[in-house]
């Protein structure tokens, strides 16, 4: 096994020894121009970017970590994954536990007695204080034109619950607005806004540690979608395969990790909301503008040449991507054991995990697919996803064409797709009629298939459609005029629902440009399910009510054009796209990084 990395400067060394890193030495701006240079890297698979001259900054960036599998392993390797598979197998093998079955459990039990925290020897974190902390020192990052400024995007946020004590740490987006105050984007499902909520009900401010670097467990361990009230820090430390180094700051009621970067001690005020936003987010367009509450900080320890890392997100996929795809290798051991009828879960982070995710399920009754369905909608982080595709049989869930195909060729739409309206929504998703309110679809393709599918399209496509592609046997994708605006009713996705020239087509997607929604599985998911509301958008030939349901007779049409009111999508300013085709050279000299393409979703 590899030794664990316990600060970022230990994975900023493992990366330039492996040739995984580049530095940076041409002065660069954080407006902006930092930003391009990393999405071009990312989209060419290119290395970690340290930047050693950020204008306006004392402090070098680090970016791109975790921006391709290779660096993700490099950072957790192999013994989260190990651990995880064995606490699985032995939960199973210990039931009921005999003298025998403990014994051979003994090296387990010897990896979890190291999981934990301890006081650390010497806390680098510590060596420098920030009293008042001049926020606008720090090289925090605009990532896009219409941002709302300046923005940490790795910061680890820790609080703790006014009622019981229990920690909570988080990423969430902090909007710098002066030098002592950010915005603090703790959406209410989330253990740091359940936080904030307790201690807004009792009158009180919340205690709040942010924390910037460390050992790059604790990125992983505050994106991941743990049961409320289950420690991040736990998780760290098991993903470092040792105690966490903490120390403490008379500033500060939460213990701080000692080998981080920057520490940054402060509190969220009740009562006080300011303006955050917008914000190019993962989804792929920006977040727009809301109230949120503020971060006051009140001072800033930080490390001896201390460096600051960042992360850019936009279209898939990102740094964001690749984490997440670890995650779920690590976590999918767990989903049978914490929910028996599921058998595997798999959420896709080309429509930013929340969107789609697909569930293969146990059939050993009728409908209790649903049951397992029910589960996963209740189940954490899982209960924002948008639409659940279920299947009994097992299959590779990472390989969506064919996952679709399989329950197209299965589905009946009259009792396998449903539609459940008036919900929460993930506040990102802009795609219902209200911020964070929404609905969600489950479709179900169980058993042997009921049809075969068309593979190819013959003839015209029905009127005010044009450009038909296929994008995998029984899905249809056709070009359709824009939206109209919100209070007047399109006719058309009804309509080409009941054209006889889509009859043998279980599932037609209308979007505004098929060829760019089908050029790979990458930009359909991205295209479709970040575009669509189930309740609003999904359209049928027919449908009646039987029993309360609604019975949808096929084909089934999904409307995901970009409607009037959606954020706008993601583009690089032309005038910083221009400064970094100019600077190239500037930024690598040595000829050693190839530039991609500034708009990522045109690559695929």
């Amino acid at each position: 096994m590899p030794a664990p990395l316990r600060d970022l400067r230990q994975f900023i060394d493992l990366l330039r020894r492996e040739r995984e890193l580049v530095e940076i030495a041409a002065p660069v701006d954080p407006d902006q121009e930092l930003a391009e240079i990393h999405r071009r890297v990312i989209a060419a698979d290119g290395p970690a970017l340290l930047f050693t001259q950020v204008k306006r900054s004392p402090f070098p960036v680090v970016t791109n970590l975790f921006g391709t599998p290779r660096r993700v392993d490099l950072a957790f390797g192999p013994r989260p994954i190990r651990f995880v598979e064995d606490a699985v197998r032995l939960a199973r093998e210990l039931v009921p536990p005999t003298p025998g079955k403990l014994w051979r459990a003994r090296g387990f039990a010897l990896q979890a007695m190291r999981v934990g925290q301890r006081r650390a020897r010497s806390a680098p974190v510590l060596a420098h204080l920030r009293r008042p902390p001049r926020l606008t020192d720090l090289p925090l990052v605009t990532s896009w034109p219409d941002d709302g400024g300046p923005f940490l995007t790795l910061p680890l946020v820790l609080t703790r619950s006014p009622a019981d004590g229990t920690p909570n740490l988080g990423i969430y987006r902090m909007q710098r607005y002066d030098d002592a105050e950010l915005g603090l984007h703790i959406q209410i499902g989330k253990g740091g806004g359940f936080h904030f909520w307790e201690a807004e009900q009792r009158g009180e401010p919340l205690p709040v540690t942010v924390f910037l670097g460390g050992p790059p467990a604790l990125i992983l361990a505050a994106v991941a979608p743990l049961p409320e009230g289950v420690p991040e820090l736990l998780l760290a430390s098991l993903l470092l395969g040792e105690r966490l180094p903490m120390t403490n700051s008379p500033l500060s009621p939460h213990p701080l990790v000692a080998e981080a970067e920057f520490a940054l001690l402060g509190h969220a005020p009740p009562g006080v909301r300011r303006p955050e936003g917008p914000f190019g987010d993962h989804y792929g367009y920006y977040s727009l503008r809301h109230d949120y509450p503020v971060f006051r900080c009140e001072a800033i320890h930080h490390r001896e040449g201390a460096i600051y890392p960042a992360t850019i997100v936009g279209k898939p996929r990102q740094e964001d991507y690749y984490i997440g795809e670890y995650l779920q290798r690590l976590l999918r051991p767990l989903f049978p054991l914490v929910m028996p009828a599921v058998r595997d879960v798999w959420s896709y982070g080309e429509t930013g995990f929340h969107a789609l995710a697909a569930a293969v399920v146990r059939e050993r009754y009728p409908r209790e697919a649903m049951s397992a369905a029910f589960r996963i909608l209740g189940e954490g982080q899982l209960g924002l996803t948008k639409f659940l595709l279920a299947i009994d049989q097992p299959m590779d869930l990472t390989d969506f064409p064919a996952v679709l195909e399989h329950v197209l060729a299965r589905f009946r739409p009259e009792t396998d797709l449903f539609v459940f309206a008036n919900l929460a929504m993930d506040t990102l998703d802009y795609t219902g009629p209200r911020v964070n309110e929404g609905s969600k679809g489950v479709m179900l393709g169980l058993g042997e298939p009921v049809r075969d599918l068309p593979r190819e399209w013959r003839g015209d496509p029905p009127a005010g459609t044009f450009n038909p592609h296929v994008f995998c046997a029984g899905c249809l994708v056709l070009g359709a005029p824009p939206f109209p605006p919100r209070d007047q009713p399109d006719p058309l996705p009804p309509a080409a629902a009941q054209s006889p020239a889509l009859a043998d087509w279980p599932l037609v997607i209308l979007c505004d440009d098929p060829a760019r929604a089908t050029a790979s599985t990458i930009n359909f998911l991205w295209t479709v399910f970040m575009r669509f509301e189930p309740a609003a958008d999904i359209h049928a030939a027919a449908a009646d009510i039987r029993r309360n349901h609604i019975c949808y007779h096929g084909p089934i049409v999904i409307d995901a054009r970009m409607k009037p009111w959606y954020p706008a999508e993601l583009f690089a300013a032309p005038a910083i796209a221009q400064r970094v085709e100019a600077r190239w050279r500037e930024y690598f000299p040595a000829g050693n990084v190839a530039m991609g393409s500034s708009d990522r979703a045109h690559l695929q």
